[in-house]
């Protein structure tokens, strides 16, 4: 704990010194002159700023030649996000998010985006070295002093192990292309300081400018400090100072150029957090642009139309649920499947008396788990459409022709009975606002302006949709079932139905437990890779119409289980 507190104590301690020294040295006239004369040459303001930002273009491009799979974009947002952290952070994290951003943002392996970026960063230090050298040498002599051959040593050093890295890897060294590009772009950061010293009336040529920056730049290779505050000043102002421009005046220059990196940094780094998609964190809606529609297989004309009840302690109302399915849909059987997650009641056995094939969950896994079992088991059995229908008597079980004829016409691959689009005989009034918040969170998640009930219990799968569903997490199914597919290109509709409250049992959902489940839930989906159909699990019946609780290996289909994150 002791060590924790040191770096931020010294930062402060660092930073109180140097603006205390700084202020100082300074006449308040003079400096207060060199900040309103910059404010008061607003196009002068934009040259700089629109160098610095050319700068961090060449330095994008730059790491696509490097790292080619890398999306300009990206690159680019990285690149913000890095310096954003640097002025915001100590001791230079920003570079650690400059890595970060990638990784999270793309499907990149980490060894070549590190390697990359440590190799355009050493690339960075040594053109600043050179330029410094070429532009203003006895100045970066005269600001290292003895420091300057072992620093410059240890970075060739550097340079080298990078390079060898990067071949390792089988990555593009950084060519003379983008040596150049490099170099270009701190030229162009110069702008900013020869910018806003034209602004003072302060006479400074672009190679002055250049020597001034690269200076300067080279100093924050070690800044502790949040942004290099106080090092950055100190470093700028003994450079303009040694090339002729008074203190006072030299340190206004230093604190007007780093205040408009400051401003740069903290709002284009702030929007390179989330733009562009995903974001920083990750998304948070699907993607405007979706697969395209999977083909379907054609469908035997004997297929069954296979219905799935999940249960968990249903006995009052699983059997009359299963009873009052209909036969015959559309001219084909329908195949009941009541899987039983752990029940501590007499629900199997009443599901299996009603007609029902029993499938045992090995114990109680929670309702996604259930859902993720009955649709692995009913693509084995060669459906024309899987029916989803929920165990506690809420909806109408004479209604499975409503929601199969769309999928076996072909006209959809997932559909939802809503019950705000029909009738809803009973719903307790806090049950109803909870459903249309949630309901609108789905339609915002999704992108789908038609999606009316994102929490219905009544839900139609075409063959290829149920295979490969995903459910990612046990406790529940709803929100990121309806993401998984309509993220695949799997095309949704709905249908009205009829819905009243259940009159038996209890419901598993408590908002507090349901948000904390489901949330990062539905996070985890809209970042997690599309993965391929898995080819469903082999289910053999040991006794009459009760199948054996073999167990599902979900893990590799999904990524959560009912312990958690995997």
């Amino acid at each position: 704990m002791a060590r924790r507190g040191v770096r931020p104590v010294a930062s402060l301690l660092l930073l109180v010194l140097a603006a205390g020294y700084l202020v100082a040295v300074a006449e308040a006239g003079a400096l207060t002159s060199v900040l309103r004369s910059t404010l008061n040459a607003p196009h002068l303001l934009a040259v700089a700023l629109a160098c610095y930002a050319a700068a961090f273009g060449l330095r994008a491009w730059a790491w696509t030649r490097v790292l080619p799979n890398l999306p300009r974009g990206q690159s680019w947002a990285a690149l913000h996000v890095a310096v954003l952290g640097n002025h915001v952070l100590p001791l230079r994290l920003g570079e650690v998010l400059r890595v970060t951003s990638v990784l999270r943002r793309t499907d990149l392996p980490a060894g070549p985006v590190t390697a990359s970026a440590v190799s355009l960063r050493l690339t960075d230090v040594l053109a600043v070295l050179g330029l410094a050298a070429l532009a203003a040498p006895t100045l970066l002599t005269d600001v290292a002093g003895r420091w300057l051959a072992p620093v410059t040593a240890v970075l060739v050093l550097a340079a080298v192990g990078a390079l060898v890295w990067v071949r390792r890897l089988a990555l593009p060294l950084p060519g003379p292309a983008v040596v150049a590009a490099t170099v270009a772009s701190w030229a162009l950061e110069a702008g900013v300081v020869w910018a806003v010293a034209s602004a003072a009336g302060i006479p400074l040529s672009p190679l002055q400018a250049v020597g001034v920056t690269a200076v300067t730049v080279a100093a924050q290779t070690v800044a502790v400090t949040p942004g290099g505050v106080g090092s950055y000043e100190a470093a700028a102002t003994i450079a303009l100072a040694a090339v002729g421009v008074p203190p006072a005046a030299a340190l206004g220059v230093a604190l007007a150029t780093h205040a408009a990196k400051t401003a740069y940094a903290l709002v284009v780094g702030g929007v390179a957090l989330f733009t562009p998609a995903p974001s920083y964190w990750g998304r948070f809606r699907l993607p405007r642009r979706l697969p395209a529609r999977p083909a379907e297989e054609p469908v035997p004309p004997d297929a069954p139309v296979v219905v799935m009840v999940p249960a968990y302690d249903e006995e009052a109302t699983v059997g009359s649920v299963v009873r009052r399915l209909p036969t015959v849909v559309d001219g084909r059987p329908v195949v009941t499947l009541v899987i039983d997650d752990g029940s501590t009641d007499r629900t199997a056995e009443r599901a299996a008396a009603a007609g029902a094939e029993v499938v045992l969950q090995p114990a109680n896994q929670g309702l996604g788990a259930a859902v993720r079992r009955g649709l692995a088991v009913a693509v084995t059995r060669g459906p024309a459409v899987v029916v989803y229908l929920d165990a506690d008597g809420e909806y109408a079980p004479e209604e499975v022709g409503l929601l199969a004829g769309p999928v076996l016409a072909g006209d959809t691959d997932y559909i939802v009975g809503s019950r705000f689009r029909g009738e809803i005989r009973s719903m307790r009034p806090h049950r109803r606002v909870g459903n249309l918040l949630l309901t609108a969170w789905v339609r915002w998640l999704s992108r789908c302006g038609d999606l009316t009930d994102g929490q219905s219990g009544f839900r139609a799968f075409s063959p290829a949709a149920a295979a490969e569903a995903e459910v990612v997490h046990d406790y529940n199914y709803a929100q990121v079932l309806t993401l998984d597919l309509l993220g695949k290109g799997y095309r949704y509709a709905e249908v009205p139905i009829t819905y009243s409250f259940r009159r038996t049992g209890t419901s598993f959902v408590r908002l507090g437990r349901y948000l904390r489940r489901v949330v990062p839930a539905v996070h985890h989906e809209l970042n997690a890779p599309r993965r391929a159909a898995r080819v469903p699990p082999v289910v053999q019946p040991f006794q009459d119409n009760v199948t054996a609780p073999v167990e599902v290996d979900h893990r590799d289909r999904v990524g959560w289980t009912h312990a958690g994150r995997r």
